[in-house]
């Protein structure tokens, strides 16, 4: 069992996502994408931090009564081990989150054990958007979870 804890991520974190993120995605964000969304005031970005490094991470971006998950990713090496978990059930018992009545995501539509993930908090699909991902390509299912 891994320990770890969650908290918001700092610019000093962002070298570390952004590995994570390349080795987790075929198109990954750059460290300029992460300091965007770190700066952003409609956005959350949180990590999961082990005793030695960042494990994972999500970014949340809020318009009006809406979330969208922009991101989220754990390291290959941590997977399974509850962190994507508890890093979707901090930021959906936050204060940035509690005004949202609708939480949206897009997901590729082969990534099942993602699409299980999500499921098992509630969200549900809700659209398909074709073609979306590239790399390959690959259509989103959009999923929405309503508060």
């Amino acid at each position: 069992m891994v320990f770890f804890k969650i908290r918001l991520m700092t610019p000093e974190d962002v070298p570390a996502a952004t590995e994570i993120e390349r080795l987790s995605f075929s198109t990954p964000w750059s460290e300029l994408s992460f300091y965007k969304e770190i700066y952003n005031p409609r956005s959350l970005c949180l990590v999961a931090e082990t005793e030695d490094s960042i494990s994972g991470y999500i970014c949340l971006s809020r318009i009006l009564d809406e979330c969208h998950i922009l991101n989220l990713a754990v390291h290959p090496l941590k997977r399974r081990q509850g962190i994507g978990s508890s890093l979707i059930r901090e930021a959906l018992n936050s204060d940035f989150v509690s005004s949202c009545s609708y939480i949206y995501l897009e997901v590729r539509a082969s990534n099942r054990e993602a699409r299980r993930l999500y499921e098992k908090f509630g969200f549900r699909v809700v659209g398909i958007r074709k073609a979306y991902y590239i790399n390959p390509i690959e259509d989103a299912l959009i999923m929405m979870l309503e508060r």
